[in-house]
């Protein structure tokens, strides 16, 4: 029986066989039935991990007090549902997404992990529209009347999301859109950062 531990761009949690390429966590979620509840953090600092990341000791899923593990089918699901990169297991990566973030946002320096996470936290609690066109690579967007639906944006093209992986693509259309990923991570992915996808090499 799969656990609800998947996130999706939404930042929601389901339960899904399909397996996820990045590990990560939001503190611990759950209570004494080891499932996950209403509860959608426990931290401000929401991180994507490595699955690969060496342990002396293997790192239970969940439990009372314990940090609850997640999973994402790739970086860009991570980032659109709010989570950055793990600054521990991930370190080049999270001092390369800071940069970017720091450019983008028209910061003089790079900031530090909680001034990071608190920006994010505040967008994450926020709804944002953008404009199609503006988009770079790697933002998730969800279009006006597919309301379930979340879209990739890669390659000039539109890539539909889904537990597995990816599935219709369609050409990336120009209006308005709701915008998943954080704005702030927006601006860095235009900046340059580029997340990891699922999308077939």
């Amino acid at each position: 029986m799969p656990r609800q531990n998947r996130v999706t761009p939404f930042g929601t949690f389901i339960a899904t066989p399909a397996r996820g390429a990045f590990l990560g966590n939001r503190g611990c979620l759950t209570g004494r039935s080891d499932n996950i509840g209403a509860r959608r953090w426990g931290v401000r600092a929401w991180i994507c991990c490595r699955l690969d990341y060496p342990r002396s000791t293997p790192l239970p899923l969940s439990g009372p007090g314990l940090t609850t593990q997640l999973f994402f089918l790739d970086e860009a699901t991570a980032l659109a549902a709010g989570h950055r990169p793990c600054a521990l297991c991930r370190r080049a990566d999270f001092e390369r997404f800071r940069r970017h973030w720091a450019h983008g946002n028209g910061l003089p320096a790079p900031p530090r992990a909680p001034e990071l996470d608190a920006r994010l936290h505040a967008e994450r609690l926020a709804e944002h529209t953008t404009t199609l066109d503006a988009l770079p690579d790697g933002a998730m967007v969800v279009l006006p009347g597919t309301p379930d639906t979340v879209w990739l944006l890669h390659g000039g093209a539109l890539h539909a999301w889904t537990p597995g992986g990816y599935g219709e693509r369609r050409p990336r259309p120009s209006g308005a859109a709701r915008l998943l990923t954080p704005p702030s991570t927006v601006a860095a992915l235009a900046d340059g950062y580029a997340p990891h996808t699922a999308l077939p090499a």
